[in-house]
């Protein structure tokens, strides 16, 4: 969850998490239904042309298309109206951090882009209440996606050998049933649909990558908050390093709608100049 985004965050980089079904993942043999092939590159146009290379010739997961467009960076294309999302994510982040955000949204407004959040619009207020569990309910949907064959590794082979994660999420799925699984899936269908809703009022949305700057050592990724409802809506995400606290990178977040990718990268190339130029 969020293994795209925020790493790009804290390296610098652009990253894009295209819809999900985007760009195939037959060779991965990754059968969890949020994951999502992503791309990490040095530009804007680096992480279009090599997601479009790879979608043109290996195609989306089964049964999707996958991600299609222009094989070159689409055209910049100004968005009217833009949502600003807080997502679980604004818990957890410093506010420095939510300092970079608002920095972003006076450039936004100051170029002539209208900016709504939940504060100003019942919609995006309704889509934060939908998506304030994407990080608990996208657990669970990948416990019981993952229960098998996690649980013959368990039971044939040495589970110690198990990562303490790994073991964790086994525990759970176990005390799982199909019914509970039916369930999760209509949770995430609700704010799927929840979400596409924003469509009308708006051509794209915006928030932060992640929460802070990467943190010292190897002992943790980083918490996946602010990208996660990506992952759980099937929607797109691109990753642009922006912003920055700490003296570190910190990325800003254009999310667009499930399968208009090209469109979230055009509003995306359109709003790069802002900061840039």
């Amino acid at each position: 969850m969020g293994s795209t985004i925020r790493p790009a965050s804290y390296c610098g980089a652009f990253g894009f998490k295209p819809s999900v079904g985007g760009i195939n993942r037959g060779g991965s043999f990754d059968g969890f239904s949020q994951s999502c092939t992503g791309v990490i590159a040095a530009t804007l146009t680096d992480t279009w042309t090599m997601a479009r290379e790879m979608s043109s010739r290996a195609g989306g997961d089964a049964g999707y298309i996958g991600l299609n467009g222009p094989m070159t960076l689409p055209t910049p294309n100004k968005p009217n109206t833009v949502a600003m999302l807080q997502t679980a994510g604004w818990e957890t982040a410093t506010e420095d951090a939510k300092q970079q955000l608002q920095s972003a949204r006076n450039m936004f407004e100051e170029a002539g882009i209208n900016v709504i959040d939940r504060s100003n619009n019942e919609t995006v207020e309704i889509t934060e209440l939908a998506i304030a569990n994407s990080n608990s309910l996208s657990r669970a949907i990948n416990a019981w996606e993952g229960r098998w064959p996690l649980n013959t590794y368990a039971r044939d082979m040495d589970i110690n050998k198990l990562s303490e994660s790994s073991r964790e999420r086994l525990e759970q799925a176990n005390a799982m049933n199909q019914d509970e699984y039916r369930d999760l899936l209509g949770q995430r269908d609700e704010a799927r649909q929840t979400f596409s809703m924003l469509v009308d009022h708006c051509e794209a949305c915006f928030t932060l990558s992640a929460p802070d700057a990467a943190s010292e050592g190897l002992g943790w990724t980083g918490d996946p908050n602010f990208t996660v409802c990506t992952s759980l809506l099937g929607v797109p995400s691109v990753s642009m390093p922006l912003l920055e606290t700490q003296g570190l990178p910190l990325g800003l977040q254009m999310i667009g709608f499930q399968n208009k990718d090209a469109e979230m990268f055009s509003a995306a190339g359109a709003v790069l100049p802002l900061f840039t130029e």
